[in-house]
């Protein structure tokens, strides 16, 4: 992990609930490098919110987080709240799900932008409403100056997410999460938007942690894909060496799910049996035996652990792994 922009050791998020101890996060290790692209992916549910807001310090009052999260040398659970507060938006950015809960409904776009601007970088008024200009056309708003004097509710959802990146990239961070950024958006600004973020992180050469459901998200945009389930990573491999020969089923299941072009018309799809294992009820052996065609004899009784498949970059939780040459 030396010389990684952001690596994750070891972490922990437990959460009280009314029906017992929730742990979000099961003893997670990352790594992401300057300028590379990681994407999480899993069901809802899975933890990968939660693991984006212990890399941030974002989590519940309530949460106790064990491990240890660093960047750039920096340990940010040891760090103060006023120094945290600095490192976010600065080095440190989010673009969250849904732009109408993350943007300020009773202040103008501008003031959002500029206040971020300002904070940050200590610029003078009319430098930081110069550079608000820029960054929204940058991210494909036509009339800018007229849109810094709106409110969120004035425009679209698409043109609401690009004003939640153009305040993430205002500050040029080193690291950008995207917490499921299209969520809430139809296909075609879906595809705009991921396109804009990629390209963006090209220019600037940031890292980025793309977390998604969907495995075709991240297909060609990622250079690594981390795969969760039920508070873990089950897989963990370069992109193209994980749609090459991905080895948990869990990840096989979740590819199969797709919409392929190539089937006919109205044919139903395959869907992922069962449910998640309930996270105040941990199960005893793998989490998603239950639900597993391969699941036979251990993996009702033994947690498996991450293990190399044909190279040290490619780790799978599984007893019986997919054979290769028999991918999904």
């Amino acid at each position: 992990m030396s010389g990684a922009l952001l690596s994750v050791e070891n972490a922990v998020v437990d959460l009280p609930t009314p029906r017992g101890n929730l742990r979000a996060v099961d003893h997670v290790d990352l790594v992401v490098g300057a300028g590379r692209t990681l994407g999480i992916v899993g069901e809802s549910g899975c933890g990968k919110t939660m693991l984006s807001r212990a890399v941030l310090q974002l989590l519940p009052k309530k949460a106790k987080l064990s491990g240890r999260v660093m960047f750039e040398g920096q340990d940010l659970t040891k760090l103060p709240a006023e120094k945290l507060r600095k490192l976010r938006g600065r080095s440190l950015a989010v673009v969250f799900q849904d732009p109408m809960t993350s943007l300020n409904p009773v202040l103008t776009i501008g003031t959002q932008l500029i206040e971020t601007i300002q904070e940050h970088l200590e610029l003078d008024l009319a430098q930081a409403r110069q550079r608000s200009i820029e960054l929204l056309t940058g991210v494909g708003i036509p009339a800018p100056e007229q849109r810094l004097t709106q409110y969120p509710h004035q425009l679209s959802g698409g043109m609401r997410q690009r004003v939640a990146i153009a305040v993430a990239l205002s500050c040029e961070p080193k690291l950008l999460i995207a917490d499921e950024p299209t969520t809430a958006l139809d296909v075609t600004i879906q595809a705009q938007i991921l396109d804009l973020l990629a390209r963006e992180q090209q220019r600037r050469h940031m890292a980025m942690i793309i977390i998604t459901h969907d495995l075709g998200v991240v297909a060609g945009r990622t250079d690594e894909v981390a795969v969760m389930y039920a508070g873990r990573v089950v897989e963990r491999a370069p992109t193209l060496a994980l749609f090459k020969q991905m080895r948990m089923p869990y990840t096989e299941a979740l590819l199969a799910a797709l919409p392929k072009l190539d089937v006919p018309p109205h044919t139903p799809l395959p869907a992922i049996s069962g449910r998640p294992p309930d996270p105040t009820r941990p199960l005893k052996g793998c989490s998603f035996s239950p639900r597993c065609r391969y699941s036979a004899g251990r993996c009702s009784t033994e947690k498996p652990q991450l293990s190399p498949a044909e190279t040290l970059e490619h780790l799978y939780a599984c007893f019986h792994p997919i054979a290769a040459g028999r991918g999904a």
